[in-house]
């Protein structure tokens, strides 16, 4: 049977832990996609809408095309465990404008937080080269197997004392051929990598190419109980607790 054009635009999901720039990357995509293409987005935070305020206030689409919506608890539980207000913010802007991508943005969490794919089609994840030149390398489920992650602000990396190169060369490895960009505001070429993969993700889903993966939560691992001489797996993928 031959794929079907979708009716509805992209669902790209942004996550990251704290300070990684979520915020400043949807910017981005919106200041450099919003000429040719309908764009809105859906933000998380926990008890506020600053995330929302930010993007409003950066002139980067009309307001009325930017929805804050307030988790009330862990960051990952809005986007994974229980979507349905995510699910209805995306839904009710696709409905009032109908858009080509939909940008949904994760509040702050840690390494282990990944988007379910009945809530976005496609997911980024965005690690800061400010936050440690190993952490590409300790991987992690969004690390691993996002669609695309983001090594985000290496411009800072030699203010920061991290190998910009060995950061990369270490997330490429962890990803096995999956894609990684090492991004800057002050980098061009790294901006147009960023659009080119958003478009050609927009484009095989808007031909019916596109299926979502789920990158799934942390695989389940084993503990030796010495009392009963057994192996005990415990799945701890979805209940880890928000990064301070």
């Amino acid at each position: 049977m031959p794929d079907l054009p979708t009716t509805r635009g992209l669902r790209l999901g942004v996550c990251g832990p704290v300070g990684t720039g979520k915020s400043s990357l949807i910017a981005l995509l919106c200041r450099e996609l919003a000429d040719r293409l309908s764009l809105v987005v859906v933000t998380n935070d926990i008890f506020t809408d600053e995330d929302a305020r930010f993007l409003r206030a950066a002139g980067v689409l009309a307001p009325e095309r930017i929805r804050a919506v307030e988790t009330g608890a862990c960051p990952h539980t809005a986007i994974r465990d229980d979507i349905t207000a995510n699910l209805l913010a995306a839904e009710d802007l696709e409905a009032e404008f109908a858009p080509d991508l939909v940008l949904i943005e994760s509040g702050g969490d840690n390494l282990t937080a990944t988007f379910s794919p009945a809530l976005v089609d496609v997911q980024i994840f965005v690690l800061d080269i400010a936050g440690g030149g190993d952490v590409a390398r300790k991987g992690g489920p969004g690390i691993e197997r996002a669609d695309l992650l983001i090594v985000n602000k290496t411009d800072l990396a030699p203010y920061v004392g991290v190998d910009r190169a060995r950061m990369v060369a270490d997330a490429e490895e962890a990803r096995g051929g999956r894609p990684v960009i090492a991004l800057s505001r002050t980098d061009r070429a790294s901006i147009d990598a960023l659009i080119v993969w958003t478009l050609g993700r927009i484009e095989e889903h808007r031909i019916g190419h596109l299926v979502p993966v789920d990158p799934g939560p942390m695989a389940p691992h084993s503990h030796t109980h010495g009392h009963y001489g057994h192996d005990v797996a415990h799945d701890h993928g979805d209940h880890d607790h928000p990064a301070a």
